[in-house]
């Protein structure tokens, strides 16, 4: 408490003497000096007169604060982390949760000191560890009623890691709910469940359509970025952009309808007759197998729509229709290939 401190330094500000201050408390004077100097605090009856005195808050009096700053938390970090070096484990420990007793409610504060608690005890030799356990465990819990999305999912995180690491399965899979269903990280760690607890099937599966929206993400991305490049007329990057995407398809095992078509586009543009030509034919020739990832071995646990009987003939016509239109390849009208191609 810094109540002494305070009262000094807000007295000072308003141009008080000791003397003045005690007769207006109605204190002698010597109480004011004891107080100022911290070898007594003022009676708790005494706070609401002295804070209106000094034209103060309480809050401010007792130097009481919800939050602290961003600068703050990470001087308390850099304070820890320097203690946990010098210090043994337990004072460490005594120290910061006399800080978070301090802060009760700056919940970043909680959960990073939590944290570093909790992940030194993965790398050095704490005696006694598990006596730590149950108020570590306390702070992520009082962190999850956080407002904030993004520190809830922090202290789940933490949660699950800890149960995780023991073993304890059913107690981990409890706080993925903690992460929205549009977290890539809730199924990856679903996964992780599922292969801890022997449910084999369910993790390939839950990993596999990790992979495959990973390869959408990832190609939509590159497409996007290819656009951008094609808007500044910067056609090194979009050859590079283009390339690229041909290697994911590749990699992905998407197919070779998905390798080749990226292709087309950038070869319009540039007028490219040969490359138009050569990935029209091998767009066609490919139609058949525009759904071959449903029999790649990388998504074999997945499930996916049957296509109608119809689907490659209407594609194949769509693509045909495309091929013709005149805005965009009328330059290609007296060429035989291209011809023979449409």
């Amino acid at each position: 408490m810094q109540i002494g401190k305070n009262i000094r330094k807000y007295r000072k500000e308003k141009g008080m003497t000791q003397e003045e201050m005690a007769n207006r408390l109605g204190v002698t004077t010597p109480a004011v000096n004891k107080w100022e100097n911290e070898n007594s605090y003022p009676d708790i009856s005494l706070l609401p007169p002295i804070a209106r005195l000094l034209e103060i808050s309480l809050d401010t009096l007792l130097s009481f604060q919800e939050e602290l700053t961003k600068d703050e938390i990470a001087s308390i970090v850099i304070e820890i982390n320097q203690k946990l070096k010098l210090e043994t484990y337990d004072e460490v420990f005594q120290w910061a949760k006399s800080i978070i007793e301090s802060y009760p409610n700056c919940l970043m504060l909680i959960w990073q000191l939590a944290t570093i608690l909790d992940a030194n005890r993965l790398f050095t030799e704490v005696p006694n560890t598990t006596n730590y356990d149950a108020y570590i465990l306390k702070c992520y819990n009082r962190v999850l009623e956080s407002k904030d999305e993004t520190l809830r999912t922090s202290a789940a995180d933490s949660l699950f890691g800890y149960y995780l690491r023991n073993e304890q399965y059913d107690a981990a899979e409890k706080y993925l709910q903690y992460y929205s269903m549009q977290n890539p990280l809730r199924k990856l760690k679903q996964a992780t469940i599922y292969g801890k607890t022997n449910r084999m099937a369910e993790a390939y599966k839950s990993y596999e359509e990790l992979l495959f929206s990973g390869y959408q993400t990832l190609s939509m991305t590159l497409s996007n970025l290819y656009l951008l490049s094609m808007e500044e007329q910067n056609l090194v990057k979009a050859h590079l952009f283009t390339d690229k995407q041909q290697e994911l398809a590749k990699l992905f095992e998407m197919g070779k309808y998905h390798e080749v078509s990226c292709r087309l586009d950038l070869a319009t543009a540039e007028k490219d007759v040969d490359t138009i030509l050569d990935t029209m034919e091998a767009m066609l020739l490919s139609l058949d197998d525009i759904s071959g990832f449903t029999n790649s071995s990388l998504y074999e646990h997945m499930e996916f729509k049957k296509t109608s009987s119809t689907f490659s003939e209407e594609l194949k016509q769509n693509l045909l229709n495309c091929f013709r239109d005149k805005d965009t390849y009328g330059f290609l009208e007296d060429n035989e290939r291209w011809k023979s191609i449409t």
